[in-house]
């Protein structure tokens, strides 16, 4: 069976706070360096509605109200346990990599996702290692030093906006040929 390199991984969170904050829904592709898919998972994550209510507020949330119901409904209706996620997660991993490799995170802003997995899934986490392929850098390389802008739809649902983000990758590793 082929094995994984990279774990690409996109959260929605109520809001951006790793301490107030928690993860309703979470998606995960797992590919390898050239960008091909071997698997993916994705869940709702079960979070207390009053919590959700009052985190998901703001200008943020008011622009993406479709998103926003669209989360909290998932979350109420068929989300899961954080712990029982977490443990599928792990699964996942021991499934589709070799675990005597190291498992890279991939995404964008992916360090903002690693915050809340410190946090929330600390075995998944003892599992990661601690470098992250982040493709914000990417695009920051390449809108100020070549001056090209690409732009990845902003679905604000995970699996969308992983696909979105392993585009992304793809087209600037086609810009220079690797």
């Amino acid at each position: 069976m082929k094995k994984a390199n990279l774990l690409w991984i996109d959260l929605e969170m109520t809001g951006l706070d790793p301490v107030k904050d928690r993860i309703i829904e979470v998606g995960v592709i797992a590919t390898d360096w050239r960008l091909n898919e071997v698997a993916r998972y994705t869940a709702a994550i079960k979070v207390n509605p009053r919590l959700a209510k009052r985190r998901m507020t703001g200008d943020f949330w008011e622009k993406n109200m479709a998103v926003r119901e669209a989360l909290f409904e998932a979350s109420q209706t068929s989300g899961r346990v954080v712990r029982t996620v977490e443990n599928e997660l792990i699964d996942f991993l021991k499934k589709n990599f070799d675990m005597k490799q190291p498992i890279y995170l991939a995404g964008n802003s992916v360090w903002n996702d690693r915050q809340f997995i410190e946090r929330q899934w600390s075995r998944l986490n003892n599992l990661l290692h601690y470098r992250m392929l982040d493709v914000t850098a990417w695009k920051l390389v390449f809108e100020n030093h070549f001056r090209t802008k690409i732009n990845k739809p902003e679905i604000h649902r995970a699996l969308d906006d992983i696909e979105g983000s392993i585009a992304e990758l793809k087209l600037y590793m086609n810009r220079i040929k690797l």
